[in-house]
């Protein structure tokens, strides 16, 4: 194929990737109540373009998993997984200049709710695979590429579930990538690892009458003491993130109010408050500690005060960034052969990816979007039409690697 060829062959793909992401974004998977029925046309079609077998599986009623696979020369070698979720974060359309579902684009930026968390990534994984399967190569390994619900609410009715079906079993993954965050510096962030995430309901139960008297054991005494505690604590993580420039947020626990319940008018002290907190620990964070040092404090502020656990998710073993795991070495050869500054870190949040680290598979969350803001649920979501197609090249890498691995078990 001529140069000129070549060139009107990759203007071709590059601009078919940027209508086929721009379809994607404009399908409003968004919480609460997500219909997902867009999403699989949508991906039913996509497996067609691309001659790949298809399979839908509903974990539960309306909740589907969809898995496009690619077979490989030896599928008796465990397969990489290339997970994406189809659902986006509410959004307060008032706020934005694009419409958050109509995938705009403005000085070569595409603005939409998905752009960042996670549509790209998902479309990278196909658009890479078309690209890969026009030069005629078939790996060593089956790729399988699945599009998941619900991971925006937890996961709870999606990997979580799927990960225990006999169709997640009959894949054999061996290595799963997924979702990171966006860079705003040449870096890009890798995460080998998540933080644990508990709400907690701190019910405080106490003396109710009359708001004009000074009663003792009143519902907001306890209240007010054991949030001190947390904002004390919360105030030494601070110092910790200040004192060493390295850290992020990854290696800090995190603790914040986020609701307080309680009370029916101004002069009328409540027979019990309620105050929730969002805790997320690092996995250096020993949480039999951390749960027995809470308890303290509220013993501490008072009698009959109790927690409740609407999530309270146990820490999970880091995916190893050495050469114990050759799917590292295999991920690393191909960063390294871009010439990509990667900058390994513990994941602020929660992503699909602790569900696959709990059962023994190695996980690799990476989004390929650097010097971009990091717009992750934010109003007015964007990302580059030039990073979104780089991108592509780096998954085509990266997947190369990845799939030719030899069998690596002796």
């Amino acid at each position: 194929m001529s140069v000129s060829s070549q060139e009107e062959e990759k203007e071709r793909l590059d601009a078919l990737a940027v209508n086929n992401f721009r379809e994607y974004l404009r399908i409003p998977s968004v919480h609460p109540n997500v219909d997902y029925g867009d999403c699989i046309k949508f991906l039913q079609k996509q497996a067609k373009d691309l001659c790949l077998p298809i399979q839908v599986t509903y974990v539960k009623p309306n909740k589907p998993v969809v898995i496009l696979t690619w077979l490989g020369k030896k599928p008796e070698l465990p397969s990489l997984l290339l997970n994406s979720h189809m659902d986006v974060v509410p959004v307060y359309e008032e706020n934005w200049k694009h419409k958050p579902f109509e995938a705009d684009i403005e000085n070569d930026n595409i603005f939409g709710r998905g752009t960042q968390d996670m549509k790209s990534v998902g479309l990278q994984y196909l658009e890479a695979i078309r690209r890969l399967k026009l030069k005629g190569i078939t790996f060593l390994r089956t790729i399988h590429v699945s599009f998941v619900p619900d991971e925006e609410i937890g996961g709870l009715e999606g990997m979580r579930l799927f990960i225990k079906s006999k169709e997640f079993e009959d894949l054999r993954v061996g290595v799963s990538l997924d979702e990171g965050i966006a860079s705003c510096t040449d870096e890009f962030a890798l995460f080998y690892g998540e933080r644990c995430i508990w709400h907690l309901h701190v019910h405080c139960p106490g003396q109710s009458g009359h708001g004009s008297l000074l009663m003792d054991n009143t519902p907001g005494e306890k209240v007010a003491y054991i949030l001190n505690k947390f904002y004390e604590f919360r105030k030494t993580q601070q110092e910790l993130l200040k004192d060493n420039p390295s850290w992020t947020i990854g290696d800090v626990t995190t603790v914040n109010l986020t609701q307080m319940s309680g009370g029916v008018q101004n002069n009328v002290v409540p027979p019990e408050m309620v105050i929730a907190i969002d805790c997320r620990i690092p996995v250096t964070v020993d949480v039999q500690e951390w749960e027995e040092t809470i308890n303290r404090w509220c013993k501490e502020a008072g009698s009959d005060i109790f927690i409740t656990y609407p999530q309270k998710q146990p820490q999970v073993a880091v995916t190893k960034l050495d050469v114990s795991n050759p799917y590292w070495i295999a991920f690393k050869e191909a960063t390294d052969e871009l010439g990509l500054k990667l900058k390994p870190q513990i994941f602020p949040g929660g992503t699909d990816s602790r569900y696959l680290r709990d059962i023994g598979i190695p996980a690799i969350g990476f989004s390929p979007i650097n010097n971009t803001p990091v717009l992750l649920h934010d109003n007015d979501e964007f990302i580059g039409i030039d990073t979104f197609l780089r991108g592509i090249e780096i998954y085509c890498t990266i997947i190369s690697k990845i799939a030719d691995m030899e069998d690596t078990t002796g």
